[in-house]
């Protein structure tokens, strides 16, 4: 996935040593700049409207998404952007997802994907479809929708880990947020506060208690379902002082999950690396556009593509994305901001599974909250926002800050700081 305009262009050449492989993942994945554009992915859930509990098919869906239906799903399709620009794309499990135009500024982002939003929705009403309002599927258990090379590799790779995976491919939705690296001199603390920010911001945003008809016992059950795919491929990069190199191994260390073919087997040999592929592991070396590809396959919380790709969210009700996305951006407006949330966040950097598990009823975490939320508010008043989108932002932010202030030590609320904590 990807903000359009800002994708890679593949040089396709062949890849003989791993220096070189790293040498390509730091210059295409951390390109420096001012930081000044920025965008959203929004995943949705569909629904029947009359039965939630209905399977999705994919002629129906086809049928409802027109001429916006992209090639996996009807190979012929036109797949024409939504009015505003946003192209239209899915995921394995029929989840429809909007990927924003770069914008310059949020106000204007927030104008196009709300009206991409709402014909999308029109669209959907129109088959007796309805967007979901959680990050899972609460009421279906995970069945793959699209029949295609890749997901079916994915599956079938998956299968041996558990149930995780197919969770994630065919039964969540997220919020995805785009950010500019930023300036080479600021890019390793722009790094640290996006992913210092994740556990906290899980926390904050966690909507997906239930799977198939059954609490799952977790906050962000979606979140959980991703961290335990493979860590290989979905733990969190580390926060270092080199995010280009830590990146780079991270990459060529995750094992292939499917290989590009001309035929539709795209499996690749069990837990074979890129880099064991550069070695010699598969009868051609890879090229560059093989290790993009690559690079697509894996699923941390933060992604450099580029750009930081922020993955950690769970997808929003309605028009609540909003609020998320205009704290992100405002934390990262401002150097003197986000050295303020690398600090704020350091206690709880590592407590991924404890977000997850109990949200803001982890007091750690609770803490944290209610300091980023604080430095939100004053950097939310300074973007800019048109005054209606702003007061609904600040309100939404003010009773989060309630809400973390309630679970903070001292109050009547809160989880033992023992259970769920990531060594």
């Amino acid at each position: 996935m990807s903000v359009p305009g800002r994708t890679l262009e593949p040089e396709r050449r062949r890849l003989r040593a791993r220096v070189e492989a790293e040498a390509y993942v730091a210059s295409v994945c951390f390109k420096h700049g001012p930081p000044c554009l920025l965008g959203v992915e929004l995943e949705w859930i569909v629904h029947h409207r009359d039965d939630p509990r209905r399977r999705l098919e994919p002629d129906h869906l086809a049928a409802a998404l027109g001429p916006h239906a992209p090639a996996t799903l009807l190979p012929d399709s036109p797949h024409l952007p939504l009015p505003a620009g946003s192209p239209l794309t899915l995921e394995p499990g029929g989840q429809v997802e909007i990927s924003s135009l770069p914008a310059s500024d949020l106000g204007s982002l927030i104008d196009a994907v709300t009206a991409d939003h709402r014909y999308l929705a029109d669209l959907l009403d129109q088959a007796g479809l309805v967007l979901g309002p959680r990050g899972l599927d609460a009421h279906r258990s995970p069945r793959r929708v699209l029949d295609t090379p890749r997901y079916a590799a994915m599956e079938r790779a998956f299968a041996p880990i558990g149930p995780d995976g197919i969770t994630m491919m065919c039964a969540s939705a997220g919020l995805q947020v785009c950010l500019d690296i930023g300036e080479a001199d600021r890019f390793v603390a722009r790094w640290a506060a996006v992913s210092a920010l994740g556990p906290v911001l899980i926390a904050l945003f966690a909507n997906s208690p239930d799977l198939a008809g059954a609490p799952t016992g977790w906050a962000s059950a979606r979140v959980r379902s991703v961290l335990g795919v493979d860590p290989r491929r979905s733990r969190p990069v580390p926060i270092t002082d080199d995010p280009a190199a830590a990146w780079a191994e991270y990459v060529l260390d995750a094992p292939l999950l499917c290989v590009r073919r001309p035929d539709d087997c795209w499996d690749a040999p069990a837990g074979v690396t890129f880099a064991d592929w550069i070695d010699g592991a598969l009868p051609e070396p890879p090229s560059t556009d093989d290790l993009d590809y690559h690079i697509s396959t894996l699923f941390p919380p933060v992604r450099p593509h580029g750009y930081l790709e922020v993955r950690y969210l769970d997808a929003q009700d309605g028009g609540e994305w909003v609020t998320p996305a205009a704290l992100l951006v405002a934390l990262l407006a401002d150097p003197v901001t986000v050295d303020a949330v690398v600090d704020a966040c350091a206690p709880v950097a590592d407590r991924w599974l404890a977000a997850a598990q109990f949200g803001l009823a982890d007091p750690d975490l609770a803490r944290a909250a209610c300091r980023v939320l604080e430095l939100g508010l004053s950097a939310v008043a300074r973007l800019g926002l048109p005054p209606g989108i702003g007061a609904v932002v600040a309100s939404g932010l003010a009773r989060l800050r309630d809400t973390s202030a309630f679970h903070c030590p001292g109050g009547t609320a809160g989880a033992s700081t023992t259970n769920g904590r990531q060594s």
